[in-house]
Parts: structure tokens; C-alpha cells; sequence
């Protein structure tokens, strides 16, 4: 059960922050369902090599670089869904951001 609440609050807060973001598109709602199981896959798998291989550079930067990371996997993620477009690399980095913040309120109201 906690498991479709967040998934639920992570489609809501996709379509929060694509309301917010002019430079981020979610065409409906299934789309938004779709989007936080592949941005999760995408996290769990890839995002993780990465976050592993580049863990030098995100301790140089103070853990600045994994926002940069967040932002390429989210592009990631919107290549791969149909429906869920990301026009650039800004409106991804702090579209990141703020899906973490708009998540993390939800989740706290909510769960």
C-alpha cells in the first residue's frame, strides 16, 4: 500500500512541478503514472553506476554534482516516456530540485 501511495504522490508531484516549469510537459495523466516508474528504473539502475563512478567529483563539489546527475537522469526519463518532455538541461536540473521538494512535502502531508 505505501508503495502506490508513492507512486501516486510522485505522479502528483510530476504534475505539479510540469505546471510550474514551462520547459516541462506532461500530456495527461497516464503519462504521469508512467513517468516516476521509469524516472525510479532510471535512478535505480544507471543513475546509480553513475553516481558511483562519479562519487570523486560529487565529494570535490560537496554533493552538488549528484544535482547534476538528478538532471541528466530526468532527461533520461523523459526520452523514454512518450508524453513527458524536458526542453533542456536547466529546466531539468531545477526541475529535479523542485520534484524532490514538491515529493517530500506531498509525501510528509500525505503518508
Amino acid at each position: 500500500m505505501d508503495l502506490l501511495m508513492h507512486w501516486f504522490i510522485s505522479a502528483a508531484s510530476l504534475m505539479i512541478v510540469a505546471y510550474l516549469f514551462p520547459g516541462i510537459e506532461v500530456r495527461g495523466f497516464g503519462t504521469a503514472l508512467i513517468a516516476p516508474i521509469v524516472i525510479g528504473f532510471v535512478n535505480a539502475t544507471i543513475g546509480l553506476v553513475i553516481k558511483i563512478l562519479t562519487l570523486p567529483l560529487t565529494l570535490l563539489t560537496f554533493g552538488v554534482f549528484w544535482l547534476v546527475i538528478n538532471a541528466l537522469m530526468l532527461l533520461l526519463a523523459s526520452a523514454l516516456v512518450p508524453g513527458f518532455i524536458i526542453h533542456g538541461f536547466w529546466s531539468a536540473f531545477f526541475g529535479a530540485i523542485v520534484l524532490s521538494i514538491v515529493s517530500t512535502i506531498l509525501s510528509s502531508l500525505l503518508a
